[in-house]
């Protein structure tokens, strides 16, 4: 683990969250007395994580100057887009070195990162809810093996996406360079077929990514 890269995506503008945050980057909204991407970079930590590159763009100097360019045992860089880009196409723009562990900087997920790279890439890490109607789902076969991913608005239970990849060279360079990309709509299906697989974890997991989301991330966390 000290050797892969980990990547934070904390670009986005977090419009639904401005009702509660509306001063900062999500990214750094505090939860529980801490900024939140604190709880990512020390998952990361203490899987032995060494360097991670945050892709920024909205309040990107916020999270730059909050972070600074080490935090614990890691190094931080930052990858920031002058214009957006996309969840994968942050990605491709920060030029990372393969394979790369990703994580959505509002969400968070418990989940054995070690294990996670001995299973190999690429692969997205899936947990079981009670109800995917507003997450959408994912299926996949009982080699692992993704299937299918299904829009928001399948009610029941099911696996949806936890917010944490790992990615290979050859998804990587299968993002386009010349438009914003996004990995959740375009990639990860476009991925079907090529190897793409899932991690199934039984930790805990939340967002931040709306006011209701947020209230009940300050009350995981105490």
């Amino acid at each position: 683990m000290s050797d892969l890269a980990a990547a934070i995506l904390a670009g986005g503008q977090g419009t639904r969250l401005r009702a509660v945050v509306a001063d900062r980057q999500k990214v750094i909204a505090t939860v529980a007395g801490r900024p939140f991407i604190y709880r990512l970079l020390d998952q990361l930590a203490d899987a032995s994580v060494r360097r991670v590159v945050i892709c920024t763009g909205y309040q990107a100097q916020q999270v730059a100057v909050m972070l600074g360019d080490s935090y614990r045992q890691m190094t931080l860089q930052y990858s920031a887009e002058a214009k957006p880009l996309g969840t994968a196409g942050a990605l491709r723009h920060a030029q990372l070195p393969s394979p790369v562990l990703v994580m959505n900087g509002d969400s968070f997920c418990e989940v054995d990162l070690p294990a996670l790279f001995t299973t190999g890439a690429p692969t997205i890490v899936v947990r079981e809810v009670p109800d995917t109607l507003a997450s959408g789902r994912i299926e996949f076969d009982a080699a692992g093996y993704v299937t299918k991913f299904n829009e928001k608005g399948q009610a029941g239970p099911g696996w949806i996406n936890a917010g944490i990849y790992l990615l290979n060279q050859e998804a990587l360079d299968s993002i386009p360079s010349d438009r914003a990309v996004s990995i959740e709509r375009e990639m990860f299906p476009a991925w079907i077929g090529r190897g793409l697989r899932v991690f199934q974890t039984t930790g805990k997991f939340l967002d931040i990514g709306t006011p209701a989301a947020y209230a009940i991330a300050q009350r995981l966390f105490q």
